[in-house]
């Protein structure tokens, strides 16, 4: 039913004694005509800061399907046909269990509400880490129902070792990425004259889908699956379209040497990293996510998503909202069905003990409407 509908429209044109040939093709409800307006793709590799956006010229196709159906007259999904369309790697992968819990405990107690009869899954194992030296072959570029970002199936040219990475925006099947994080190959140390050039070696080096230590990427560069200490995976902009910006980096005079290189997250936060901490170049793929439409109710129940009652519907006894004639939830401020508030409940953050790793702290509104 979700086919594209390019082979339906030249049909309709053709000729009555083509009838017979007509009626053999496949009928397909999919057009791909959905202007959206949107970010403009970043550089995955380079070394100066994310461009200016141009409000007027940053849209992208999303496929939309013709409404033969309720449930299909508002979906949207993004246009990934270079997906690979059989199962995964299943080596690589472990069964999900507790599907059928519903978000309860062992003793049969809800503990997250708004589980509950999702399709079953495999867990894939993700490679964050990216230790291991020498080229890698991209086989194929998978979906991942664990998460909103593609992950791309590697093969090791050395060994034939296969393992799981996140997919960066724009890498596809055959193309070959590396890590550095062992240290600098000696082939290509010998091609640099046996001693190191910075800009040589972010040429040769800093490109889509390779991963390197935080101080041999170029102040400017755009990174995502950032690390945070030396010798653990990766930890920050590993979701769908995410990146990260090299800003600074701590030269020998400062207090504590030369250990930190500062990182500028997307939320605007300015965060002090490893400069052994593991970074891959290039931004997150899929970065159309978060322009998705379901479109219909049944959709969230395959994602393991059940209904949110509001607590204004409730009788009095099941939410402190419920209660009283027509649409009053009374003289109270909005809480949880616990009392909890819902604005952010408690204020739970030290003043007197601040994030040391957060050099710039994000923009918070606390509920506000920022001025622009």
């Amino acid at each position: 039913m979700l086919q594209p509908r390019i082979l339906l429209q030249q049909s309709q044109n053709t000729s009555c004694r083509y009838l017979s040939i007509r009626q053999n093709l496949t009928r397909s409800y999919a057009t791909v005509a959905q202007p959206v307006k949107v970010e403009p793709p970043l550089p995955t590799t380079g070394f100066a800061p994310p461009p200016a956006l141009d409000e007027v010229n940053a849209t992208f196709m999303m496929r939309t399907y013709k409404p033969r159906t309720p449930g299909v007259r508002h979906l949207r999904r993004p246009i990934n046909d270079h997906l690979w369309k059989g199962r995964p790697f299943l080596p690589l992968t472990f069964a999900k269990k507790g599907h059928g819990k519903g978000g309860r405990n062992n003793s049969g107690r809800v503990t997250i509400r708004h589980r509950g009869g999702g399709h079953k899954r495999r867990i894939r194992t993700v490679d964050f880490l990216r230790m291991v030296p020498g080229p890698h072959t991209v086989e194929r570029i998978e979906h991942d129902p664990g998460r909103s970002a593609h992950i791309a199936l590697l093969n090791e040219e050395a060994t034939g070792r296969k393992s799981y990475i996140v997919a960066a925006e724009g890498m596809r099947a055959g193309d070959v990425v590396q890590s550095y994080r062992a240290g600098i190959p000696k082939d290509l140390l010998d091609s640099m004259g046996g001693f190191v050039d910075p800009g040589v070696l972010a040429a040769k080096t800093a490109w889509r889908g390779n991963c390197l230590p935080l101080h041999m990427i170029p102040i400017g560069t755009i990174i995502y699956n950032v690390g945070s200490t030396r010798g653990k995976g990766a930890v920050f902009c590993r979701s769908a379209g995410t990146h990260a910006v090299v800003i600074s980096k701590d030269d020998e005079g400062t207090k504590g040497g030369n250990k930190y290189v500062n990182v500028r997250l997307q939320s605007g936060e300015i965060r002090k990293v490893s400069r052994d901490a593991c970074a891959t170049i290039g931004v997150a793929s899929n970065p159309n996510y978060q322009h998705r439409q379901l479109g219909k109710a049944g959709r969230k129940r395959w994602l393991n998503i059940r209904p949110t009652v509001r607590g204004l519907a409730m009788n009095a006894a099941d939410h402190p909202h419920g209660g009283g004639r027509g649409k009053s939830k009374g003289n109270v401020n909005p809480v949880s069905p616990w009392g909890m508030p819902a604005k952010g409940g408690y204020k739970t953050r030290k003043v007197r003990k601040p994030n040391k790793w957060v050099v710039t702290a994000r923009e918070r509104n606390h509920g506000k409407r920022r001025v622009k």
